[in-house]
Formats: structure tokens, sequence, C-alpha cells
């Protein structure tokens, strides 16, 4: 089963050969479009291997893979606005943990998912490895204390 027009009318990177490239942090970048499951729970995971981004107090680069686990409601992320909006944190200083729960409210305002995590395995940088987890679980329902359970599994 094919995608309408409708569904699709506010995903406008995806095909575009001209695709412009935000060299800071820009979540207007960031496209959905309609979850045709929303009935059923199931989990969407993306990986981003090379995140980059900056010390805001050095400038200088910060290496890192981020994972994104989330459970649809209403709506999908588009892939290439996420990458595209990914890549605008390369000129983007802040510390790790800002910038996953950056991405996880910016995601979580996107899409107002079931739940939602963001995890940043991010290159130690003078012997100090930094794993930033950031989740959220929709309110007033059993994802709110899955959240809760995901949170505190994490520290494991």
């Amino acid at each position: 089963m094919s995608r309408s027009e409708k569904e699709l009318e506010g995903v406008t990177l995806l095909g575009n050969q001209g695709t412009r490239y935000v060299y800071d942090y820009d979540p207007k970048l960031l496209e959905r479009f309609p979850n045709k499951h929303s009935e059923n729970d199931y989990m969407v995971t993306l990986n981003c291997p090379e995140f980059t981004s900056l010390c805001p107090k050095t400038g200088q680069p910060d290496f890192a893979e981020i994972k994104i686990n989330y459970i649809p409601d209403g709506y999908l992320v588009e892939s290439k606005s996420l990458k595209l909006y990914l890549f605008s944190f390369r000129n983007h200083g802040d510390f790790h943990e800002d910038c996953c729960n950056i991405i996880m409210k910016d995601l979580k305002k996107l899409m107002e998912p079931k739940y939602i995590e963001v995890k940043g395995i991010f290159t130690p940088r003078g012997g100090i490895a930094i794993y930033p987890f950031a989740n959220y679980g929709k309110k007033g329902t059993f994802y709110e204390e899955y959240a809760k359970k995901r949170l505190f599994d994490s520290l494991a």
C-alpha cells in the first residue's frame, strides 16, 4: 500500500536534488509523515554513527554515535530530514548531555511518540567517555512507566 500525495505533503527533502546543508543547529529541518500503523506498538531504531558537535568551551570537535529508539504514535520522522538535522549540530557548541536532550526534545515535539530514547556514545576525550541517555514516555500511559524503567535500566 503506497502513500498518497496528501500523506507526503510535509515531506520536502526526500528526493530533492538541491539539498541545502545547514551548518548550525536548526530543528526546523525535521519533517514528519503519518504513521499508517498507529494501532500497533513497534520500535523504530535510527543510528547515526558519525555525529559531530563542538565543545562549547574549547571549540574542539566531539564525535559520537547517536542511537534513537522510538515507539511512534501518529507520526514518524523522515530519515533524510533527520540526517540533515543531525548534521546541523556540526558547528553547534553544546555539551554531550545537552545534545542528547535537545535531540530527544525536538523529536518528541515533532512526532509526539508514545516513547522515545536518545543515547549518545561519545568518543573519549581526556581519557573519559560520556554516554548520555535521555528518554520520554507519553504522560498518563504505560509508556511513562516504561520510560522510568528504561532510564534506570540504562544505569547498568
